[in-house]
Order: structure tokens, then sequence, then C-alpha cells
């Protein structure tokens, strides 16, 4: 399945550094589109996602990481979907394993609404979480009578919001799971990524296999984060997984829209906490 978005930074130099406008003008056109595109209604307020950057900064945000959606369509060209996630100014050079982040999605072409999520970067995998609505409620803007103030007003009740969610991450560090508690965790998320245990191209405990030696440990937070980066990179191989006419699985696919990635980091988000509640209470 090819790519549906394409991302700039996060790696290298980029993840101790504001990425600059020209670099995401150069990358997402669509973040700084001049006008929406010709099926929106007269009534769509239109300003273009350009315009918050530099009431972020003022608020101390900075964009660390762009996504934008690949489109057939060429008329949508310079008006789709993209992401782009801020960090604060101060915790760029801070040593930390993990940084939170404001993720905002939005489009120029009645694709989407003005979305902003709260997010976590895990600098071990180089990997952009999103936190699940239960944790902190989505904030969704529609375009009519839209203006950049709104989005920065809620960008600082998600920074309000932060200290909770981080306080969330360090319990489920201090929380060890037992070899069914983490085989049930396994199972879940691949219902979730799946639909079902049989539909799965691998079996459960595949998912708990960790890409690096730092994630072996049996806690919460690691089991989370070994199982949510093979649902959503995928390339897993199950040599004994078979389908239902006996041929064998293929590799594990990646997620590769910037709505299921989403959805997908926030439905495990939920699932690991509520696997810490469990062990807490």
């Amino acid at each position: 399945m090819r790519p549906q978005y394409k991302t700039l930074g996060g790696y290298g130099d980029s993840l101790h550094r504001p990425l600059e406008i020209a670099e995401l003008k150069s990358f997402a056109p669509s973040i700084f589109a001049e006008n929406a595109h010709a099926r929106t209604s007269s009534r769509y307020s239109f300003l273009p996602t350009s315009s918050i950057l530099s009431g972020m900064a003022e608020e101390g945000w900075v964009p660390v990481a762009a996504q934008e959606q690949l489109v057939r369509d060429q008329s949508r060209d310079g008006f789709q979907k993209h992401m782009l996630r801020f960090a604060h100014r101060d915790d760029l050079q801070r040593p930390g394993a993990e940084r939170a982040e404001i993720v905002i999605v939005n489009s120029h072409d009645r694709s989407s609404a003005y979305q902003l999520h709260a997010g976590i970067f895990r600098f071990l995998c180089l990997n952009g979480l999103v936190v699940c609505d239960e944790t902190f409620k989505r904030i969704s803007i529609t375009h009519l009578n839209f203006n950049p103030a709104k989005v920065i007003e809620a960008s600082v009740s998600i920074a309000e919001g932060i200290p909770a969610i981080m306080g969330g991450l360090q319990e489920m560090k201090s929380l060890t799971l037992t070899d069914g508690e983490r085989e049930a965790f396994a199972e879940s998320a691949a219902i979730l990524r799946y639909g079902s245990l049989e539909a799965a191209p691998v079996r459960p405990f595949k998912l708990l296999e960790p890409n690096r030696y730092q994630d072996n440990g049996r806690d919460v937070w690691t089991t989370f984060n070994a199982v949510q980066e093979n649902c959503v990179r995928g390339g897993q191989k199950d040599y004994i997984k078979r389908k239902a006419n006996g041929q064998r699985m293929p590799k594990s696919r990646a997620v590769t829209g910037i709505d299921g990635n989403v959805a997908l980091n926030k439905a495990l988000w939920h699932l690991a906490g509520k696997m810490a509640e469990l062990k807490h209470g």
C-alpha cells in the first residue's frame, strides 16, 4: 500500500530546532494556501494554517514536524489535509526521553475542520504519539466564522492539561504487567488495528516484540510503545499465521493516512490508560 502522506521533521537536527518557514513552504504548500478550494461554500471562512504560526510562537510553541496528505485529484493539491506538530521552545534542548507536543490537523478543501490534539514525542523511537480524547478532549473548530485567535486559545487550553498527561505517562512507567496482562493488551491492540484476531496478519504476541533493547521492559509504558510502534509502522512477518485458505499472511502494513494514524494512536493510548487504571486500582 502506497503512503498517503509525506513527513518533514522528527529526525536528525530537526528534533531540537524549529522548522523554518521556508522549509514548511517547500514541503507542505497547503499550510500556506492563499485561498480555499473551489468546492468550499460561500459560508466557509478561509484563513491559512500559516496564520497561527506567529501566535503559537508568541505562546512559546514552534513547529517541529509536518505531514501533508498525498492526493490523486490534482485540483486538491495545495489545499489538502495536513498536520503540524508543535513543541514548546523551552523543551527543544531539554534532556529527557519524551516531550509534550500540540498536534494540529487542518485542510483547505473541506475535508477537515481545525483539529487540536495533545501529543507526546518519544526520542528513543522517533515516534510521535497522540493522546486519546478521554485523557484530553480533542478540540475541533469549524471553518464557519473562523479566526486564528480561536486556535491559539484552544492551544493554550491544551497546554494547561499537559502536566496531567505527563503525570499519567510516569504512572504507566511505574506499573509492571504480568505475562497474561501483556498478552491481553496485545490481543486488544490487534483487534483495534485489524478488526479481529483472525484478520490480523500476525499473532498478538508478535506485537509485543521490541524493536530495541530499551523496550524490553514489562511496564505499561514500554509494553504500549512496543505494541504501538508495531501496529503503526507494520513490517512484521508471522511465518506460522495462515489465511483461511491456507496461504501465508503477508507482512503487516503500516498505517498510511493521517486520520488513521491519529485514530489508532488515540485508541491504543486509551487501552494503555485503562490497563494502568486496572493495575493501580
